[in-house]
């Protein structure tokens, strides 16, 4: 019958993914909780084996209380806990812990230790038990011992076999503390055998000590016999054989009692469990330690940064935190493989690790990036020691096979201490170390940038950042907003049919926001891929309910980065299918700038949604440099005439020309021109003038909501 495991998880995909690994493993999952309530129901009804219990669920009561209320074998689910919590599980006597996030391999050990602790423990149970029994049988028998010397020889000959069969040691003594019996494995273990160790002390025979060296001022059986009532031992005890062999155990003694309760002796019961507590150890060490180069992870780096922090905040202390990118990491990469890439990380850390002092801490925080804690560290000092790290790189050439890479790297530098740090968070250190460190490599590289209160262009960078994670808190809640304006035709072509274009808004606290206050973030972090995304997918939406597909078009824009996503075209081609838009009323936006940035990708979507009825424009044409040259390679519809050449036309001769030049080689390639930026009638009077087909602007409207 397979082990029957109970997972309390509140977080549905955690605890669902580890439902599937424990399936994997071979392991039955009958039941899945999410508070105490339910974990004490599915225990019931189930009666797991084991449960996999995280520490924080949801609720009132948490793990460590839900785990003491179902009273069964439990490991405990943690990535990271303060101490007191660590105490208050402790005391649940868990089976284990397992560190998020863990392999498959970790998750399969532990529970395999803890089922074999448990039938350990349980044979324990079942053993003295009987001791129990046997040793009341014999206290009765004490009465009738000429009659029953049979009966007690036989009794006693059962318990010596079953304690010789017993797989941990087993010691017994009398009220005295003075060895009785040890079975084989006691003897192996302690390198006495019966006949030499009957009548010694127990402390000579079990000679106990901490695993730090230190002797342990009472043993198990001292403390037996003193209060009358079984104990165990602490963690990390060793036991010294009489040959000097040690091992690491767990015992537990309890007290031998007649029928009225006198105690005439001790059962103590331990086993070795140096190879657990090793591979246990092992386990910590990869949970908080790279593989690859040996150095502390992200994980545990972050906790000791958070120390720091704390430490700053209560005593009069400075430390600093470097943040290390390589350089030419990726040029590794790239020209000879991830071999040569990871080789380049090890001899990097070797390399760092000697120029640091004993108490600072060096960690691989991914990649190619590093973060060096300088604890007790004057900023001045930690400047030192960054210009020092740099330079060391700079000098190292890495060498691979036939080729030579020359390496450096750019450093981000803050300190912290008692002036600032109540002021800082843990991510407000990272990200400040992060941001100055992108600085460095920003402004040239190879160089150390540290931060300052005053820092304008950090500032700068702490500015997009807020933007960046509005414009993903705005993709998440959707607080997009769509607006429009009015495209109007200056010849009596297509006079009546409704022309607009779609433009976009940013609802921020209650305040609408313009693109050019977000776009250029989202440009510069790739996120206008996603937001071309909703804007389409929020136009077709909202004119297939409310808008008239048969006499409109509606202009929709698309950034560079959008043209040269190969599925960009997939996506749009299911938005028409989805909202049942006719693509005829469609007219994509791309601007010159961008399209002749992405020339042959720019094409090849162009042509690939015209072949649909889809229509195209040019945007701002005339604001790049080779406008014309590059007409002739994109089969557009409209050409929008920049603005900056619309504005100032009615007084500036030079501007007219060209619009005047823009919209005659548009005519002679059959493509109807669009003049932006008409912002008063003598603007549009003379547009007309000119022959220009479409005019948008403030003379015409202003951007509305579109509805």
């Amino acid at each position: 019958m397979n082990t029957r495991i109970m997972v309390v998880e509140d977080e549905g995909i955690v605890a669902f993914n580890l439902q599937r690994r424990l399936i994997s493993l071979g392991y039955e999952v009958p039941c899945i909780a999410a508070s105490y309530e339910q974990a004490i129901r599915g225990a019931r009804e189930t009666n797991p084996d084991l449960v996999l219990m995280d520490i924080n669920i949801s609720g009132d009561i948490d793990g460590i209380d839900t785990a003491r209320e179902l009273n069964r074998p439990v490991i405990y689910l943690t990535a990271y806990s303060e101490e007191k919590t660590l105490a208050r599980a402790k005391e649940t006597k868990p089976y284990g812990y397992l560190i998020k996030p863990f392999s498959e391999r970790e998750l399969h050990a532990t529970i395999q230790m803890a089922l074999e602790r448990q039938q350990v423990e349980m044979r324990l149970i079942d053993s003295q038990k009987e001791l129990g029994i046997a040793y009341e049988k014999i206290e009765e028998d004490n009465h009738r011992l000429m009659r029953q010397a049979s009966e007690l020889a036989q009794e006693k000959e059962r318990l010596l076999v079953t304690m010789n069969s017993i797989g941990d040691g087993v010691i017994t003594t009398d009220n005295f503390g003075r060895i009785e019996y040890l079975n084989p494995v006691a003897e192996k273990m302690t390198g006495w055998s019966i006949h030499q160790a009957r009548g010694y002390p127990s402390s000579t025979i079990f000679a106990l000590s901490a695993e730090d060296g230190n002797t342990i001022a009472c043993s198990p059986i001292e403390y037996v016999l003193a209060n009358g009532k079984a104990c165990g031992i602490a963690n990390n005890t060793v036991l010294k054989s009489k040959e000097g062999s040690e091992y690491l155990i767990e015992d537990s003694a309890a007290p031998i009692c007649g029928a009225d309760g006198t105690v005439f002796g001790v059962v103590l019961v331990f086993r070795d469990v140096s190879d657990v507590r090793r591979l246990a150890n092992e386990m910590t060490f990869q949970a908080t330690h790279d593989s690859l180069t040996g150095l502390v992870n992200r994980h545990e780096f972050e906790k000791r940064l958070g120390n720091a922090i704390e430490n700053a905040r209560q005593n009069p202390q400075h430390h600093a935190l470097a943040y290390i990118d390589l350089d030419q990491f990726k040029i590794v990469n790239d020209t000879c493989g991830h071999i040569a890439g990871d080789e380049l990380l090890r001899q990097i850390t070797a390399l760092l690790r000697l120029a640091l002092r004993a108490n600072d801490t060096l960690a691989r925080l991914g990649g190619d990036e590093f973060g060096v804690l300088l604890d007790s560290c004057p900023l001045d000092i930690a400047l030192a020691i960054a210009e020092k790290l740099r330079s060391i790189i700079e000098d190292f050439h890495f060498v691979w096979e036939d080729k030579t890479f020359p390496i450096s790297a750019s450093i981000g530098l803050v300190g912290f201490g008692s002036a600032n740090a109540s002021q800082l968070n843990l991510r407000d250190v990272l990200s400040i170390a992060d941001s100055a460190c992108y600085m460095a490599k920003d402004s040239g590289r190879n160089r150390v940038h540290v931060y300052q209160p005053d820092d304008l262009a950090l500032n700068k960078r702490f500015g997009e950042l807020d933007w960046y994670s509005r414009i993903y808190q705005a993709l998440e809640n959707n607080d997009f907003i769509l607006y429009s304006q009015k495209i109007i035709s200056l010849t009596d072509k297509h006079k009546h049919r409704e022309h607009v274009e779609i433009l976009l808004r940013l609802n921020y606290e209650g305040k609408i926001v313009p693109p050019m206050a977000f776009i250029p973030t989202a440009e510069r972090y790739g996120m206008m891929t996603e937001i071309d995304r909703w804007v389409v997918r929020s136009a077709f939406q909202y004119i297939s309910e409310h808008k008239s597909q048969n006499s409109s078009l509606f202009s929709v824009n698309l950034s560079g980065a959008t043209i040269n996503d190969e599925k960009t075209q997939i996506f749009i081609k299911e938005q028409f299918t989805r909202y049942g838009v006719n693509p005829k009323c469609i007219c994509f936006e791309i601007t010159e700038t961008a399209a002749i940035a992405n020339l042959t990708n720019a094409r090849l979507f162009i042509l690939a949604l015209k072949d649909i009825g889809c229509q195209f424009a040019l945007d701002d044409f005339g604001s790049g440099m080779s406008s014309f040259t590059y007409l002739k390679h994109f089969p557009v519809d409209y050409l929008k005439i920049d603005g900056g050449f619309v504005r100032d036309m009615v007084t500036d001769t030079i501007d007219q020309t060209f619009v005047a030049a823009i919209n005659d080689i548009g005519h002679v390639m059959g493509v109807e021109t669009i003049a932006e930026f008409a912002e008063n009638e003598k603007i549009l009077l003379k547009l007309a003038a000119m022959g220009v087909d479409y005019a948008q602007g403030y003379g015409i409207e202003h951007p509305v909501p579109f509805v």
